[in-house]
């Protein structure tokens, strides 16, 4: 693994939020990154904190992103109101198109 760390706080909050089955079943078949966001903006910590957390799995390596976004590629922050600093959703930019939430899914390499 590239960051541990990473993936640990990943399963951590998908095993909190959905049980442990669940949760293994996500990282074997994929996760949507609603779904993550879901799971892992639900946990007592900052939102602040929550983001950093998704950003580094998506930046880390470990996970399988489908579809292929490419190498060229930047996460959107989506917050609750304008001039708020508390991120309600992302999406995925690149060259190409825009990625929703819904349309990204993480898998664990593995």
């Amino acid at each position: 693994m590239r960051n541990p760390e990473a993936v640990a706080e990943i399963v951590s909050a998908l095993r909190q939020a959905h049980g442990d089955n669940v949760a293994r079943a996500f990282l074997a078949e994929g996760v949507s990154l609603a779904a993550l966001m879901d799971a892992v903006f639900s946990l007592p910590i900052k939102n602040s904190e929550a983001v950093r957390t998704i950003a580094r799995a998506l930046e880390s390596g470990d996970f399988v992103i489908t579809p292929d976004i490419g190498p060229l590629w930047h996460v959107k922050y989506v917050y609750s109101q304008p001039g708020s600093m508390t991120v309600v959703d992302m999406v995925v930019l690149t060259p190409d198109r825009t990625f929703a939430s819904t349309e990204i899914s993480l898998r664990l390499q593995g």
